[in-house]
């Protein structure tokens, strides 16, 4: 008697959406705000001042990233929807010319042009417009755009990202401060980046390392910059 086993594959595209949105939001909430609370002590403002930057610098990048992230994926949905829906009134219009259409597209993958046009054919009984909108648009459910999705998850994973280097400026002490904040922001950055690569399939220590090495030149450059200023008397 024969066991049967299924063969299972794990695929991940279809965490694209989600994941780059979380990840893009939580690497801008843990950079941007540990660059801004950096850069302002680097000008030798009190503690308080720096607390209360970094605190409004989450609240608006989460805004911030929310309304981007909609107003950008949602300018993708529109351009998908007006794709669909021209896709829709050729097949309506002239179905055997689409027909033709989708059997060349199989044609240069590598099918024979007989199997091509039946492929085509059966495909198109199936379901016409999904099979155009997948092989000629490039449009899948798995990366459909999702405004709301996006916005939603930029938002909360920049405010997750933001507190961690707010919760340390909010218990280091002054004196060392800058050194905590950049300290524990790159080892968070490295986590996010590992963390990241690990669940969409990649390389950990690369994906670490990236994220790891724009943080640390961001809050550089900051620091820089705020030092500048905070040896600078203006007017």
């Amino acid at each position: 008697m024969k066991s049967s086993r299924h063969h299972r594959e794990r695929h991940r595209t279809d965490r694209i959406g989600w994941l780059r949105a979380a990840v893009l939001g939580a690497n801008d909430g843990i950079v941007s705000t540990a660059s801004l609370v950096v850069g302002v002590a680097a000008a030798s403002a009190s503690h308080g001042a720096i607390l209360l930057t970094g605190v409004a610098g989450l609240v608006a990048g989460a805004m911030s990233m929310a309304a981007g992230e909609y107003v950008s994926v949602h300018s993708q949905a529109d351009t998908e929807s007006a794709d669909l829906s021209r896709e829709r009134a050729e097949l309506e219009l002239d179905p055997a010319a689409e027909r033709g259409e989708l059997a060349a597209i199989y044609v240069a993958r590598g099918l024979e042009p007989d199997l091509a046009r039946q492929v085509a054919q059966q495909l198109m009984q199936h379901d016409a417009l999904g099979a155009h909108a997948r092989d000629e648009l490039g449009i899948s459910e798995a990366l459909s755009a999702r405004p709301v999705q996006a916005a939603l998850a930029s938002a909360a994973s920049f405010a997750v990202g933001a507190l961690l280097p707010l919760a340390i400026t909010a218990l280091a002490p002054a004196t060392g401060l800058m050194a905590w904040v950049s300290g524990t922001s790159l080892v968070f950055l490295a986590l996010l980046g590992a963390v990241a690569a690990r669940v969409g399939g990649a390389a950990i220590l690369i994906g670490a390392w990236r994220v790891t090495f724009w943080g640390a030149l961001a809050m550089a450059i900051t620091a820089g910059v705020g030092a500048l200023f905070g040896a600078v008397d203006l007017p």
